[in-house]
């Protein structure tokens, strides 16, 4: 039996937790926050509930597995789990609505159809099918495995392009493949053609924190992932599937030392030895797991880098570093209406000009958007309102990080605020009528409770652009210190979080040769 000291309680190094502490293994945790979940948390008030992070869960075979594998009751067992059905409403600024049903290639072919014109759906179900393929390429290094020496390979972008027209130069009207690696955006143009489609496909990429810009064609993974295993919720909010895999890991006899800050990482003999904590005493472990940002590691290990002088890299964009979200809880009077989407995403007029509010076109201060894009989450679950009376309703948009932005301004965090309420009012009527209160979170809300550089959110890993949507690998240069969480191997996400945790868990229990189940 290993001494194993964990460094954060996010959702990836929890998932780690479990599954260590279930092979035999001495598990203790050391968070330096209050509570454990990580950017998976809750705000309560008068009777609403809010999550904080993510509102909904894709590939949710993650957690059936980790449930699975370290006790008797499964993930339906330990919490309510609802599939989401339409998976999500869109409106335009040209008045277009269209509601997206929730796995089901035909339902969305068929609505894409109706809303946009006859062979719209034709052309997106073509996208997906292609963005198959880099499914079937990248599943299991990208999500099942750990990550292999030769990552560079997975620099190239496995999505096959669609053939494309050709003039005189590329032969007489002749038709061939897309010279060179393609963008997400890139994709939009040519293979969707009607704006209303690229704004839908750039959408996912954005909804991760993305820009479609410079994000490759593999992105296209994303709406494939969603569209083939469906949105799920879960009852309570998502914060509850934090609360149980907590209580997972208590049942496995795992330790949790709150407000208890790792200030360092203790080496002896050439390998990871424990952690000193905020308050000079230090925990002896034979291997340590750490749940937070890799960048922030080097003054925890005296100023030395964690990463083999081979791995990928944990670098800031050129931007100003990785977006965060910008999230306005409201409280409404009124019932929730029955046929009410539970996601609705209301575009942006301007993606052009969203994009560079978002992401810079280079070093400086951003200009707010006045109309983002902004995802308006209804859940029909009485577990997050007081009574059938009131609605609890969560806004959010992707926004830049804290430090290009100044997000501790609290007047300029009210009036961006405030155009996402505007911007909801396309989604519910009579929105301002309704508004008892709201409450306002910024990224450097995020940043100060979770750690995360600038409030940032991490995307899962992608392929291709030379493997710059990498993420640095589970096993570090120390031996005995391993990574987990959204900045890790295999990226951010619900489900690329929890599949870290698989990862660290099995490259202890097996050695550093493990590949992943087979």
């Amino acid at each position: 039996m290993a001494r194993i000291v964990v460094i954060g309680s996010g959702m990836g190094a929890m998932a780690a937790a479990a599954r260590l502490a279930v092979a035999g293994h001495r598990v203790v945790v050391y968070e330096r926050g209050r509570t454990h979940g990580g950017g998976v948390g809750r705000f309560a008030r008068d009777g609403f509930r809010f999550d904080t992070g993510p509102g909904l869960l894709h590939l949710p075979a993650v957690y059936r597995d980790l449930f699975v594998k370290t006790g008797k009751q499964t993930l339906e067992q330990s919490v309510e789990l609802v599939q989401v059905d339409p998976a999500s409403r869109h409106l335009f600024a040209d008045g277009t609505d269209v509601r997206l049903p929730n796995a089901s290639r035909a339902g969305v072919l068929q609505a894409l159809d109706g809303a946009f014109g006859a062979g719209a759906g034709e052309r997106w179900s073509d996208l997906v099918n292609r963005a198959r393929e880099v499914w079937d390429a990248t599943r299991r290094p990208l999500l099942e495995e750990p990550l292999r020496a030769d990552w560079r390979i997975l620099g190239r972008d496995p999505y096959p392009a669609a053939p494309v027209r050709r003039g005189r130069l590329g032969g007489l009207f002749g038709r061939g493949r897309a010279d060179g690696p393609l963008t997400l955006a890139e994709v939009a143009r040519r293979e969707l053609k009607d704006p209303r489609a690229a704004a839908l496909l750039e959408s996912h990429a954005l909804a991760h924190g993305l820009d479609p810009r410079s994000a490759p064609a593999a992105a296209t993974v994303l709406p494939y992932v969603e569209q083939t295993f469906g949105t799920w919720y879960v009852g309570g909010g998502m914060r509850a599937l934090a609360d149980a895999l907590h209580e997972r890991c208590r049942r496995r006899k795992v330790e949790f030392h709150f407000e208890a800050e790792v200030t360092g990482i203790v080496e002896k003999d050439g390998r990871a030895a424990g952690v000193e904590l905020a308050d000079g005493t230090v925990a002896e472990a034979d291997v340590v797991v750490s749940g937070i940002d890799p960048a922030l590691l080097p003054p925890l290990l005296g100023g030395q880098q964690p990463w083999r002088e081979d791995d990928v890299r944990p670098e800031p964009d050129p931007g100003g570093g990785t977006p965060g979200r910008l999230t306005v809880f409201l409280a409404l009077s009124g019932a929730r209406p029955e046929d009410a989407a539970h996601r609705t995403v209301v575009h942006a007029p301007d993606r052009e000009a969203e994009l560079t509010a978002v992401f810079g076109d280079g070093p400086g201060l951003r200009e707010p958007c006045t109309r983002p894009t902004v995802t308006v989450l209804r859940p029909a679950d009485p577990a997050v309102r007081p009574d059938e009376d009131h609605e609890a309703v969560t806004l959010t948009a992707a926004v830049a990080p804290h430090g290009p932005v100044d997000w501790t301004d609290g007047t300029a965090a009210e009036q961006d605020a405030q155009r996402l309420i505007t911007t909801a009012e396309a989604a519910i009527p009579g929105l301002r009528g309704r508004l008892l209160w709201h409450e306002v979170r910024t990224p450097a809300d995020t940043g100060a409770e979770t750690g995360a550089r600038g409030g940032g959110v991490p995307g899962p890993a992608l392929a291709g652009a030379d493997g710059a949507f990498l993420r640095p690998a589970n096993a570090t240069r120390l031996p005995g210190l391993y990574l987990a969480g959204g900045w890790a191997h295999p990226g951010g996400g619900l489900a690329h979080a929890g599949m870290s945790g698989a990862l660290v868990a099995g490259l202890i229990v097996e050695g550093e040769d493990w590949r992943g189940s087979q």
